[in-house]
Parts: structure tokens; sequence; C-alpha cells
């Protein structure tokens, strides 16, 4: 298994991250079976483009919710690491757990 799961769409709010906003996120290295991806379909054509991020972001892009590190950009990129027989990537993860206000913990009476 490649990766750790394949679902449909975001299951995280809508974090408003532009692609500067993306370029101020370090990337670290992520192993690939920890991450779930949001896009069921890979397109055949984009994988196998030499030049397709000849004019995007380097790393693909992550978002950590709930415990989970879900990839919404950069599929392809990740399917060609796997191909290659890499286990990791570069990934720019944005992690809205630590972004989302804490909740006061419950006094007990």
């Amino acid at each position: 298994m490649i990766f750790k799961a394949v679902r449909e769409g975001k299951p995280y709010p809508d974090h408003g991250f532009s692609s500067r906003d993306w370029a101020n996120v370090p990337p670290r290295s992520v192993r690939l079976d920890q991450l779930t991806t949001i896009k069921r379909e890979l397109a055949l054509d984009k994988l196998l483009d030499e030049d397709s991020t000849f004019y995007g972001d380097l790393f693909p892009h992550a978002v950590h919710w709930d415990g989970e590190m879900y990839l919404e950009d950069g599929l392809h990129r990740a399917v060609r690491a796997a191909l290659q027989q890499r286990h990791t990537l570069h990934v720019r993860v944005l992690d809205l757990d630590e972004l989302r206000p804490k909740k006061p913990a419950k006094r007990a009476s």
C-alpha cells in the first residue's frame, strides 16, 4: 500500500492559504504511508509529464487535521516517488490542529 488511505474530498475546513502562504511553510520529510489522499483519480499524462511542477511549487502540500495528514496537492509527485521505490517525500505541511483555537479545559465541580 502506497498511502494510508484514499478518499474523495477534504474533511477539513477551508484554510484559505494562497501560493504565497504555502511558500512560507518549510518542507519536511513525510512517509507516504502516513498520507491520506483527497483525490481518487490519477491523470496518466500528468504522472508522466517531466515538467509538471515547472510553474508551481516543487513540494506537495499536506494538511494535518484531527491527527491525520491529508495530501492536498502533489498526488502525482507522490506516486512518482513511490514508483521510484522512495518511501518518503518532502512535503509542506500545514498543521490546522496547531492553528485551531484551544478549548478551555472543563473544571470539575
